[in-house]
């Protein structure tokens, strides 16, 4: 897909990995629909800093586990540009949640949030894509799920089979993949030596970075037109290199 004047709406766009992809795209050609749920002055400086590269912009506000604020957020972007050509899910929570102490709370929060979501933004914008390409964000933990996180790897093993299952929905015309990313932002309050660890637990004994990720995001929607339903785990060898 060439992405010069497409339009693309991505979730959690406003900071992180969510803003690089947005700019990304942006520097591509795309306008833009930032989508965020609170974050609303950062999404005003992502907007600003789009339209500084000569394509259009647009802020949207959702709680993405809600069906009514989803349509009228998709709607109000698809009424701007004219369509949706690109959908890239982003937006996700991550809590930490030791099994000892889990509530429905924390699982709801988790699976509202990091699956229901996805689906929602898919099943809305794909209304307004005569062809189209949708990514979703999984993460490697999906294949291997490590302890006090449990409602979190679950959503995003969820992200996994959501990903395959709207592939064959809306095939032949959009093109539905996600990609996994591993060690790439380490959590705020991880010491030096946790992140050493993290770093030699991997094949390639280095931590990615939000580059990483949004080159797999590039490809799946620009370097090839004939891939649909597949995870590009971006991981530096992490499932590969054991416990």
């Amino acid at each position: 897909m060439n992405l010069s004047g497409k339009t693309a709406l991505v979730t959690g766009a406003a900071k992180r990995v969510g803003r690089e992809i947005a700019l990304a795209l942006a520097r591509r050609g795309a306008n833009v629909v930032v989508h965020y749920n609170t974050s609303a002055a950062d999404a005003r400086r992502v907007v600003a800093e789009i339209e500084a590269l000569g394509v259009k912009a647009l802020a949207v506000r959702a709680n993405q586990s809600k069906a009514r604020e989803v349509r009228e957020a998709v709607r109000k972007a698809a009424q701007r540009f004219g369509g949706i050509d690109v959908l890239v899910n982003c937006a996700a929570v991550f809590q930490r949640t030791p099994f000892a102490a889990l509530t429905e709370r924390d699982w709801d929060f988790h699976l509202d949030a990091n699956l229901k979501g996805p689906f929602l933004f898919a099943l809305e914008a794909s209304r307004y894509m005569r062809r189209g390409k949708i990514v979703n964000f999984a993460d490697w933990v999906a294949w291997r799920p490590y302890r006090n996180y449990l409602p979190y790897v679950v959503s995003k093993a969820g992200v996994v089979c959501l990903t395959k299952a709207l592939a064959k929905e809306l095939a032949p015309n959009i093109q539905v993949n996600a990609v996994a990313p591993g060690p790439v932002l380490l959590p705020s309050d991880f010491t030096e030596p946790q992140k050493r660890a993290v770093r030699n637990a991997t094949l390639l004994k280095r931590l990615g970075s939000p580059a990483d990720v949004v080159a797999a995001v590039l490809f799946l929607l620009e370097g090839s037109d004939f891939i649909t339903g597949h995870v590009v785990v971006v991981d530096g060898g992490r499932l590969l290199a054991g416990d």
